[in-house]
């Protein structure tokens, strides 16, 4: 195990796979000379050369708000052509999109787009949120045959740290959640940047009395509906958070999931807590702090449920 930052872990899992199978290219908006505009691909170019490190408008989505002008691509064709023949060809690309705010990218650096991907049968949607998660999803998603949105949220790439596994073959497959902290009174499911700051309020949380159970959804397509209803119906009280709009959010899917196949074991009613209706994250701080969830709402939100 080696300590790594999010970002490290990304640019150790691809430069591994990368010397490991030389089929692989890397295309993307500065991802060549540059190194990437978060230094991803640092030092890729030199060692692989231009054939397969490519400087590119589009392929690794330098924001996932850029996404947009290849939907048509990445749904209509990537998504569908396993299906369209039958199973007999995949499509085995890997969409890297940096999402998500808290870091002041304002209008067009800090979309969440991950339900727009979701709701697609046949891409794969992941989330993963810790160096150890991120080179297991990684390395699974660039081994699978078929298309994954990989979404990294910028705002955990250098602030979240911890231990990644040095094995060159170490995986996790794409799909099962992941209990982060095991509690009895409620539970949280987050992803992405709101993973950390739930696992924060649950701590404050603790201190009051209050045992918070915090699951990582981490796998949004497929969805791990088997660990999320087990924990929902452990607890029987459920709030779910993201930073997206509210409605039509992923995390509509999973209160849907749980009111339908866990309602008997409820205490409460699932509750959701995400981003305001509003079109786009403001850009000035006060703004951009108003729209975020932060570990304070959140914890107050976990205080509304657990006093039901």
């Amino acid at each position: 195990m080696t300590e790594k930052s999010n970002v490290q872990a990304v640019h150790d899992t691809l430069l591994t796979e990368f010397r490991r199978d030389e089929r692989y290219i890397l295309m993307g908006e500065d991802v060549g000379v540059r190194g990437g505009v978060f230094r991803v691909s640092d030092g890729f170019i030199e060692e692989f050369g231009k054939h397969r490190i490519i400087d590119t408008p589009v392929a690794e989505m330098q924001f996932a708000d850029f996404s947009a002008p290849a939907f048509e691509q990445i749904v209509d064709e990537a998504a569908r052509i396993r299906y369209r023949s039958n199973g007999a060809y995949g499509v085995p690309i890997v969409i890297r999109m940096p999402w998500g705010g808290g870091i002041r990218g304002a209008l067009y650096h800090s979309q969440s787009v991950e339900a727009f991907y979701a709701h697609v049968p046949g891409l794969k949607v992941v989330v993963p949120s810790t160096p150890r998660d991120i080179t297991g999803m990684l390395r699974a998603a660039l081994r699978d045959p078929d298309p994954v949105i990989f979404l990294e949220h910028k705002a955990t790439y250098r602030a979240v740290r911890g231990d990644a596994p040095d094995d060159p073959d170490f995986t996790i497959p794409l799909g099962p959640a992941d209990v982060k902290r095991e509690g009895t009174d409620i539970t949280v499911f987050a992803y992405g940047l709101m993973l950390h700051h739930s696992l924060k309020a649950a701590e404050a949380l603790a201190a009051e009395g209050i045992s918070v159970d915090v699951v990582d959804v981490r796998s949004l397509r497929p969805l791990d509906a088997a660990t999320i209803l087990r924990e929902a119906r452990k607890t029987g009280k459920c709030l779910i958070v993201y930073e997206d709009n509210r409605l039509f959010g992923a995390g509509a899917e999973i209160a849907a999931l749980i009111a339908e196949e866990a309602f008997d074991s409820l205490d409460a009613p699932v509750m959701r807590l995400g981003g305001p209706e509003v079109p786009a994250m403001p850009y000035n701080k006060p703004q951009e702090d108003w729209f975020m969830p932060d570990p304070e709402k959140i914890a107050t939100k976990m205080r509304e449920l657990a006093a039901y």
